[in-house]
């Protein structure tokens, strides 16, 4: 096992990537700020990989605030100032592991410290993950931070990691965006109509 170099963890690399968003896939400009969706992702040993089943996967869980607060940190800055609205997170298990591996990083203990980092967020953050080899793309899903009923806010951001995850690796990913979707129009409650109680309205 590799040494720790994150709490517990060995983080052998970390990712970031920007995307600004100028016009529709049309060609209509940006109603108002261009758009910029960011994801924050490391490449993580996995301790339970190539141990067939295991059943308390509570030594990853139980840490991951560290993680957390570090990917809160590393989203903030690369907003360079400006609001994140959206979010949503992912996983992704090297061969070797079991998809519940992956799932054991993306728990509320490793969520809150990335929400409170951000300014806060309401909402249960949407969720996708899967097992595959390296340099697979996943579609991370987006939706509003403190309102999930928020209709443009509903996004995907696709990333891939290149020589990640190895077989006894995971990936997690954190998505953001610094507003929803340009041009969206299929009504519902605006981001500034949000009563901002429930996490839902």
């Amino acid at each position: 096992m590799a040494a720790s170099n994150l709490g517990p963890y060995h983080v052998r690399k970390w990712f970031t990537q920007v995307e600004q968003i100028l016009t529709t896939e049309s060609g209509e400009p940006a109603d108002g700020q261009p758009a910029h969706r960011i994801v924050i992702a490391a490449a993580i040993t996995n301790p339970y990989a190539g141990r067939g089943f295991v059943g308390d996967l509570s030594a990853v869980v139980e840490e991951s605030a560290q993680l957390g607060e570090e990917f809160a940190r590393r989203a903030v800055e690369s907003a360079a100032g400006t609001a994140l609205s959206s979010y949503g997170k992912a996983c992704l298990v090297g061969v070797a592991g079991d998809y519940e591996h992956g799932n054991a990083f993306l728990t509320q203990v490793f969520a809150d410290p990335v929400r409170a980092g951000i300014g806060g967020g309401k909402a249960w953050v949407p969720s996708t993950g899967k097992v595959a080899a390296a340099g697979a793309a996943i579609d991370i899903p987006l939706a509003h931070k403190d309102a999930l009923y928020v209709r443009s806010h509903y996004d995907t951001v696709t990333v891939a990691f290149g020589d990640a995850p190895r077989p006894d690796e995971v990936v997690i990913a954190f998505a953001f965006a610094t507003r929803g979707r340009l041009h969206a129009r299929l009504g519902g409650i605006a981001a500034d109509q949000i009563g901002g109680e429930d996490g839902l309205r």
